[in-house]
């Protein structure tokens, strides 16, 4: 089963929305779904113990920022990771990583800041090939930001996968630990039209 793994040594750049999110996604789709948090701070541990009982079942990857063991057999895996991730615990994420997804904000500070990394992924995805797509994270698409963000991607070689507004409704479904997945799709029609890009990839 698939293990994808969510990660970017920057922090606050999204990776916990886009982490609970692709898990919310995959439980739509009807598939067994386990989602693990590297974090200290356990902040998909904390979603998780949000969530409703009648929303889809995620299940707890049982993993810790000095333990990363192999998800179990049968089930999609996600994996939240914290900032400040590198050396052997970097090393063994992506070992285990069928798709890295990495959000990233268009600004010049977030490329810059994330720059060493995103060559780290260029390696290791041409060694071990792993597939790894990029999110521009609160951005507008039509904005002068995200064709910068995008030209800075393309010099890499990584697919943009979608272009995510800065919209409470993340805030607001992530407080009560669900997803845009769990809702009517009336209510974020706008938000999902979005993600269309990312769940095409992630089924591919």
């Amino acid at each position: 089963m698939p293990v994808v793994v969510v990660a970017n040594p920057k922090g606050g750049v999204g990776k916990s929305t886009l982490a609970t999110n692709v898990a919310g996604y995959w439980a739509r789709q009807g598939h067994s779904v386990i989602l693990g948090d590297t974090d200290r701070q356990q902040s998909a541990r904390l979603w998780l113990g949000l969530r409703p009982p009648a929303a889809r079942p995620i299940g707890t990857w049982d993993i810790s920022a000095d333990v990363i063991a192999k998800p179990p057999k049968g089930s999609h895996a996600v994996l939240d990771t914290p900032a400040g991730l590198h050396g052997w615990r970097l090393n063994d994420v992506l070992k285990m990583a069928d798709r890295i997804v990495v959000p990233l904000q268009p600004s010049v500070f977030d490329i810059f800041a994330t720059r060493s990394f995103l060559d780290q992924l260029a390696e290791h995805r041409h060694a071990a090939g792993v597939q790894v797509g990029i999110v521009g994270m609160r951005v507008d698409a039509r904005t002068r930001a995200a064709d910068q963000l995008h030209h800075f991607v393309d010099s890499l070689g990584f697919p943009v996968l979608g272009y995510l507004r800065d919209t409470q409704n993340y805030v607001h479904l992530a407080a009560h630990g669900l997803t845009l997945f769990d809702v009517a799709p009336g209510r974020v029609a706008r938000d999902l039209e979005q993600w269309q890009g990312i769940c095409a990839w992630l089924d591919a």
